[in-house]
């Protein structure tokens, strides 16, 4: 017992230690704009082994520079309760949960069992795991997701988290941020974007590479009509 004690102390101190790290992390990111993801790097580290090249696009826009018509299109498509949550939209978690449960229970009576996965992700948990989980979707990784959004709340404003967060986000394969975004599909700066075209951005971003092989699809037209007509009552922060 006594061994397991000190087992179990060391575990602790070293999780401890790691949200430490965490926070320190975070803290920098008040004055420093973070170079890079953690997805971002895996990304870079894919492209490489199945290309044998990194095609990348990315420029860092100031938050003064990120046009309104592209957050409060993200805000209204993505987190419409962004500007008044603490980094976790608890009600959303609690219906996305119930919403997986029930779609693990048809999957396991046809004989197809899927992993539980928890969604309902706010615009700060999206950040929290870009920059610094992996992709692997397990209740252990979500909970360090759900630490790190209220670290980034606590320790960060929300237009820093909004700033950082769109600067960060993929596009499309090898495509990230704003900036690249608004060049690639509609060969313009950021700050030019109308309502129509920012909604159009904040449609793909659940799934941008499947939305990057057709940005004009009649699915893509018919959600970001749906979106720049929400934008108006978007929250800004």
């Amino acid at each position: 017992m006594r061994h397991l004690g000190r087992l179990v102390a060391v575990l602790a101190l070293a999780v401890l230690c790691l949200q430490l790290w965490f926070a320190g992390r975070i803290l920098v990111m008040r004055v420093i704009a973070p170079q890079s993801t953690s997805f971002q790097r895996s990304e870079a580290l894919r492209l490489l082994k199945e290309r044998q090249q990194v095609a990348w696009a990315q420029q860092w826009l100031d938050d003064a520079q990120l046009p309104a018509t592209l957050k409060r299109a993200v805000i209204a498509s993505e987190d419409d309760g962004f500007a008044e949550h603490g980094g976790v939209d608890w009600d959303a978690l609690k219906g996305a949960w119930k919403k997986n449960e029930k779609a693990q229970a048809r999957a396991e009576a046809r004989g197809k069992p899927t992993a539980k996965v928890v969604g309902g992700s706010t615009i700060t948990q999206q950040l929290a795991k870009n920059l610094f989980l992996s992709g692997e979707r397990t209740l252990l990784r979500k909970g360090q997701e759900l630490i790190l959004a209220l670290m980034l709340e606590g320790l960060l404003d929300k237009r820093r988290i909004l700033e950082i967060y769109l600067n960060s986000v993929e596009w499309g394969e090898g495509l990230f941020g704003a900036q690249a975004a608004a060049r690639h599909y509609f060969r313009m700066d950021a700050a030019r974007l109308g309502n129509f075209e920012a909604a159009r951005l904040a449609v793909m971003l659940p799934a941008p590479k499947r939305f990057e092989r057709q940005p004009a699809s009649p699915y893509v037209l018919g959600r970001a009509g749906v979106i720049s007509g929400r934008m108006n009552s978007a929250q800004l922060p």
